[in-house]
């Protein structure tokens, strides 16, 4: 079943994430489908990128069904090689940190929840443009988890440190305007796709070979890719996999009550 979609007019690449009737929650699928469209659009003649979600979801975080059947392996085994990005990020990062080296800007328009590996995937964009229903939750802590798909280098090129371990320690979402607030996304619409095209069309008719210019210096001017950050996500979060407080947190959610710690 396709996971993307790509289709390219007027210089725009417009990738969308097809998985609607499961609120495009990622699996293994769906990542391997984002990585190549990622691959495809880097490659091609395209300006500028949209990315956007089908359906009443931009992106609802980690298929479930998937995280219970990884449980069982090892989890350094799983996140600590560095599989992608020229040796710098495993499978999961690579789905949000790939839309930072292509080489043209990304534009995400976003809608309804926007929660854990969908957070991360849109943070990857050079700018996120939102809807009113919007939901944004780095949502890692609610299964015992932190964020380890590039949010610990994405989020604080955009928000104050009180802010982003406000949104790392609770799972809490927030809405659009308080998204906005703290500068998760770049501004509002009522039509987020709509908006996301036009200024897609915008950036189109500029010169390409300085916006590819400006995207890398800006890249550049605001840390570049930190490889250490990186592979410190990998590694703490195979600390906690498996472990007695994340199985507690998993249980209890499922069994809908409050986790008890000892």
């Amino acid at each position: 079943m396709s996971r993307v979609s790509i289709t390219h007019e007027n210089h725009i690449a417009h990738v969308r994430l097809t998985r609607a009737d499961k609120m495009n929650a990622v699996d293994q699928d769906m990542i391997d489908a984002i990585i190549a469209a990622g691959q495809e659009v880097a490659a091609s003649d395209a300006r500028v990128v949209v990315l956007s979600g089908e359906g009443r979801a931009f992106c609802a975080g980690i298929d479930i069904g998937g995280l219970g059947k990884s449980m069982g392996n090892d989890p350094e085994a799983a996140l600590v090689p560095r599989s992608h990005g020229d040796g710098t990020t495993n499978q999961w990062q690579e789905v949000a940190m790939i839309w930072t080296r292509v080489p043209v800007p990304v534009i995400a328009a976003l809608q309804g929840p926007v929660f854990g590996a969908g957070c991360q995937l849109a943070l990857g964009a050079d700018m996120r443009i939102a809807g009113p229903d919007l939901q944004m939750s780095v949502m890692e802590m609610k299964w015992g988890l932190v964020p380890d798909m590039g949010g610990m280098v994405l989020l604080p090129r955009l928000v104050r440190e009180d802010v982003a371990r406000r949104l790392t320690y609770t799972a809490t979402p927030v809405g659009a305007q308080q998204a906005l607030d703290w500068g998760l996304v770049t501004e509002l619409a009522d039509e987020p796709l709509a908006a996301a095209q036009a200024l897609a069309e915008e950036i189109a008719g500029k010169s390409p070979s300085a916006i590819r210019a400006a995207k890398a210096l800006i890249t550049q001017s605001y840390g570049g890719y930190s490889d250490a950050i990186l592979m410190a996500e990998s590694v703490e979060q195979a600390k906690l996999i498996g472990q007695p407080d994340q199985m507690e947190v998993v249980a209890a959610a499922m069994q809908k009550r409050a986790p008890v710690f000892r």
